[in-house]
């Protein structure tokens, strides 16, 4: 029921994908079968292309832009019939990188799947990432490196915040970094990808 539009967001099509939503709601359509079944399929489907080179990265923008306008119809919605809370997320690009284009995308799908996130922008230090973490009482906390020299600011940074809070998790992603780096810095996680940055945050916080 729901291929066209997965078919129109794997394509990017921004106003189809918001014509679609609305004629599904209107039609009395569940929010959450749209959601999955529709904007979510279609995601996965942009995902497994862009690690097979398939896509690209300005095509993977037009298809997360066609989700988040379609998603931003579907809000409403699921106050009205379900929560979709999953928990409180802070973004962040670690100080002195200025790179977003990855984290932004990581925002955009971790807000859609339910999560509310709190972004930061880039070069954030990491006492700003603490003081907001503490003050909305966040149960994640995301931090990008886009570069090899920044990478590195990311075991301090993890520590702090360990020394820091109590209980919230790190979960830390860019071009430079691996498994083996995340596990060595003590992070929680490491996500190479936005659809693997939701499952890992929903892993992380426990839903």
């Amino acid at each position: 029921m729901f291929d066209e539009l997965k078919d129109t967001i794997i394509d990017g099509n921004e106003q189809k994908a918001k014509a679609l939503t609305a004629q599904f709601l209107n039609a009395g359509e569940n929010p959450r079968e749209i959601l999955d079944k529709g904007l979510l399929a279609g995601m996965e489907v942009v995902g497994r292309r862009f690690k097979t080179y398939e896509m690209y990265l300005p095509e993977v923008l037009m298809s997360a832009s066609a989700m988040k306008t379609a998603f931003n119809l579907l809000k409403p919605h699921f106050k009205k019939s379900e929560d979709i809370f999953l928990g409180k997320v802070v973004m962040a690009t670690i100080e002195g990188d200025v790179h977003d284009i990855g984290k932004n995308i990581v925002s955009m799908m971790l807000e859609c799947c339910g999560f509310e996130v709190i972004d930061l922008g880039v070069d954030v230090p990491v006492r700003k990432i603490i003081e907001t973490c503490t003050e909305e009482t966040a149960d994640l906390i995301g931090i990008s490196a886009l570069l090899t020299t920044t990478m590195m600011a990311l075991e301090g940074a993890v520590r702090m915040i360990r020394g820091e809070t109590t209980g919230v998790k790190v979960m830390v992603g860019g071009a430079p970094l691996t498994h083996e780096f995340a596990e060595k810095i003590g992070a929680d996680g490491f996500a190479p990808d936005a659809l693997r940055a939701i499952n890992m945050a929903k892993g992380l916080i426990g839903k």
